[in-house]
């Protein structure tokens, strides 16, 4: 079980990896790579794929690590993203390659436990649901499925039958909303 690490710890602990600081680089792994994890899952839908975004997305940040800046986001969304998107791009990598016969692996069940809804189901799970409520049903469908399922802005755009700039702003305005809400 890990410790929580506040944004200023985070911040620090970047900051040295940044420097090519290796036990900073062990201790961001160890604060980080549960929650990591949890989002490479569910973008990914299954565990080889996911270890494998993960530590990508971990040498991503120990090569990149001077790049973040606080006043971009916080330390946590900056991780996270990176882990969204080197997932997104390993999915949609596989997806080019897959072969006639890689059709078996659409229909296998995973039956493991959901990492991100259980990290939902923690003390903050209560304030999430509320604030999830108080959006609209088109801002709450773009962002879970931007978010939990990976969709990209296009990807949404035609699922919802929505123009883009439409499905932006609903995206952007949720997330405010959200940030607005639980921030208070």
């Amino acid at each position: 079980m890990t410790v929580e690490t506040g944004p200023d710890e985070l911040v620090r602990l970047l900051s040295r990896v940044a420097q090519d600081d290796r036990e900073a680089f062990r201790k961001l792994y160890h604060q980080m790579s549960g929650r990591m994890f949890g989002v490479c899952r569910k973008v990914a839908g299954q565990t080889e794929l996911a270890e494998e975004a993960l530590q990508e997305a971990f040498i991503r940040i120990w090569h990149h690590a001077g790049e973040y800046h606080r006043e971009r986001g916080t330390p946590i969304n900056w991780m996270m993203t990176i882990a969204r998107y080197r997932t997104l791009d390993l999915v949609r990598s596989r997806r080019a390659r897959r072969d006639v016969g890689d059709d078996a692996l659409d229909t296998m069940v995973d039956d493991c436990r959901d990492p991100v809804a259980e990290s939902l189901m923690g003390e903050n799970a209560a304030a999430l649901k509320r604030c999830f409520g108080e959006l609209s049903e088109s801002q709450r469908d773009s962002i879970m499925l931007a978010y939990y399922r990976g969709f990209t802005h296009e990807e949404l755009a035609t699922t919802l039958a929505t123009p883009i700039g439409t499905v932006k702003s609903w995206v952007r305005r949720g997330l405010l909303a959200l940030k607005r809400c639980l921030e208070s």
